[in-house]
């Protein structure tokens, strides 16, 4: 792979070239950007993961609307493609792509090493996640591998390639993509549920780490929205109440507005925010609550003063 920052050259090519187990041969993206005709963004370059459809095609051309150039991550090569280009002849911003699929370990890897190397990428959205809903005995470990290598791995390992970066320079923004499915669980949706908790925990303690400082951490948690990962999970979107659907690219604009507003937590369905508030604060109330070296009193322990271990490390032989 060949990466050179995009204000770098006034010619700036991207190559990544390596075996995907689920594409045949080898992929290759190769973008070239004209710097003469395209001077550096003031914003800087944001990385868009999943870019190629849905929540990450909305992140990119909003992200290019205000100004930044991008660096965009998909499997999918020829949506990509395609992607970009409407977006450099509409923003007149640079773009360039990196096709990886970011279950495959190497790839994950190159584009950790991408985002390393480029000083000019300000912002980063892990927006990439794949879903299968169904109930553990039911789900592959094909598809259980995929949602915690793309929900969790990838989203750690490039949050934790850029998040020292911007600490380094005091400046950029993290912004991670969750679900309201972090906060309760569905029949079925266990391994998802499960992933996108982690995302959540994962992410507001990185916004504790930020603390302080001039980066800045979003958790971003959707709830129903419509794109194409419905259709992947197995549940058609068609058997949701159009009620309660978002489209993409109103769950972004929310979710861009949160970011405006200085939220750190962002769940554009949500209409009342107290309710959030008030689960924040008996979040952070059971944790105080479990500094306690006794047992709770519904266990009717009494007032034994003896440990169990204690008990063993004492008991005399028999």
């Amino acid at each position: 792979m060949m990466h050179i920052t995009l204000a770098t050259l006034n010619m700036t090519i991207i190559m990544f070239k390596s075996t995907d187990t689920h594409h045949q041969g080898n992929i290759m993206s190769v973008s070239i950007i004209d710097h003469k005709a395209i001077p550096a963004s003031t914003m800087g370059t944001a990385v868009v993961t999943g870019a190629s459809a849905g929540i990450g095609r909305v992140y990119a051309d909003r992200l290019a609307r205000r100004g930044y150039d991008l660096i965009l991550v998909a499997r999918r090569g020829d949506r990509l493609d395609s992607v970009a280009a409407a977006l450099r002849s509409a923003h007149g911003v640079a773009v360039a792509t990196i096709v990886a699929d970011l279950a495959n370990p190497a790839q994950l890897e190159q584009v950790a090493a991408a985002l390393v190397a480029d000083k000019s990428i300000t912002l980063l959205v892990n927006n990439a996640g794949t879903s299968t809903l169904a109930g553990l005995a039911s789900t592959s470990k094909a598809d259980m591998d995929a949602m915690n290598s793309i929900n969790v791995l990838a989203l750690v390992r490039l949050s934790h390639a850029i998040f020292p970066e911007f600490k380094a320079r005091n400046k950029g923004t993290l912004i991670n993509i969750g679900s309201v499915l972090a906060l309760f669980s569905l029949p079925g949706g266990s391994l998802y549920s499960a992933t996108k908790g982690y995302v959540q925990n994962f992410t507001r303690a990185l916004q504790d780490e930020a603390a302080g400082t001039g980066v800045v951490v979003q958790l971003v948690m959707p709830a129903a929205t419509a794109t194409e990962i419905w259709e992947l999970s197995g549940v058609p979107l068609s058997q949701l109440d159009p009620a309660q659907v978002m489209t993409a690219e109103d769950c972004v604009d929310a979710a861009l507005a949160g970011l405006d507003l200085g939220e750190s937590v962002t769940l554009p369905a949500v209409e009342d925010i107290e309710l959030f508030k008030a689960y924040d604060t008996a979040r952070l109330a059971l944790a105080a609550a479990t500094a306690n070296g006794r047992p709770a009193s519904r266990y009717a322990l009494g007032n034994r003063q003896i440990t169990h271990c204690q008990e063993t490390h004492h008991a005399k032989p028999i």
